[in-house]
């Protein structure tokens, strides 16, 4: 397996792209965005190796986002390559339309759920618009959770860790007797993905992610190789870091309600991030509000309406500061 670097402006770092191939066989794990700039960069890349993209037999995807699925639908024109995505996010990787005015619908709903000002409303709406324009849709073929698939040098096994995508997989291959994990969004070294806003499509989100960085934590993988920048040498301390990252961030928001109490979403975002521009108007919010409907669901929080408050007997505990029972209950 070879890592291949891609440029990005999206805040996570840049991309990468990871090719298996031989004399017989070329297959990739994501391809960047949709940009000139990258697609220049993939082409060089796999020229290095003398290869091109109508060399590529097979794609294999992390998840829907633009930042990954970009070139998918280039390749496939070039190629006739064959590609896989989790059954849950194929929609959107083809273009179907009915799906993605879904996925717009139930942004509006949460928008106004959350008491997202409208003028921001307007910022975000301009800014999706402007996604993945240009973009080839590729026609997809579906795979769940445990499936194999062969690749030349190994073997890929999907390990579906859903959260940040409601169809985010990751690839567990082992490289020179090395048990190690292709971990796409799930899991990266600097920044903790988005739940909440990257897909709201996702129910449970902070739920669903949890789960998978425990599975990360169980697994002890060797090396992860992550969707975005450097590879990571110590996966399980790097699952267990976000684990407790997103406990200290329930403590942040429930001292957010202690002080404020009632609010709404859009108030207990600002509380944690301050004033927000660009995607961030969509990750802000969706962030907060997975903490809260997990905080909800766990009894520690009410929600009436729109608006969330300490359930009783909480704010003795905030007193307290008690963290050491928090972090067992959450």
């Amino acid at each position: 397996m070879e890592r291949i670097p891609l440029s990005n402006s999206a805040f996570e770092g840049d991309n990468n792209a990871y090719l298996f191939a031989d004399e017989s066989e070329a297959a990739l794990i994501d391809t960047g965005d949709w940009t000139t700039t990258t697609r220049e960069q993939l082409e060089a890349a796999l020229a290095e190796r003398d290869l091109a993209f109508a060399d590529v037999d097979r794609v294999f995807l992390t998840h829907w986002h633009g930042d990954h699925t970009g070139l998918a639908g280039e390749i496939q024109a070039e190629s006739g390559a064959e590609v896989y995505v989790h059954e849950a996010d194929a929609p959107l990787v083809e273009g179907d339309e009915d799906a993605w005015d879904a996925m717009y619908e139930l942004q509006e709903e949460y928008f106004e759920q959350w008491g997202m000002p409208e003028e921001k409303r307007a910022v975000l709406r301009e800014r999706m618009a402007d996604a993945g324009t240009g973009a080839a849709s590729p026609t997809v073929t579906t795979f769940a959770d445990g499936e194999t698939f062969p690749v030349p040098g190994g073997e890929l096994e999907v390990v579906h860790a859903s959260g940040h995508a409601a169809g985010l997989s990751m690839f567990v291959t082992t490289l020179e007797g090395r048990r190690e994990v292709i971990s796409g969004d799930a899991l990266l070294p600097v920044y903790t993905p988005n739940v909440g806003g990257a897909d709201v499509r996702v129910d449970r989100p902070l739920e669903r992610y949890l789960r998978a960085l425990r599975g990360v934590v169980e697994a002890d993988y060797d090396r992860a190789w992550p969707g975005h920048r450097d590879p990571i040498d110590e996966p399980a301390d790097r699952a267990q870091h976000i684990i407790d990252h997103h406990a200290e961030r329930a403590w942040r928001i429930l001292d957010a309600l202690d002080r404020e109490d009632p609010c709404d979403t859009w108030s207990v975002s600002a509380a944690l991030f301050g004033d927000l521009e660009d995607i961030h108007i969509l990750h802000g919010p969706g962030e907060s509000y997975a903490h809260l409907e997990h905080l909800e669901r766990a009894g520690t929080v009410v929600r009436e309406e729109t608006e969330y408050r300490l359930a009783d007997g909480v704010a003795e505990v905030l007193a307290a500061k008690d963290e050491r029972r928090w972090h067992l209950e959450y």
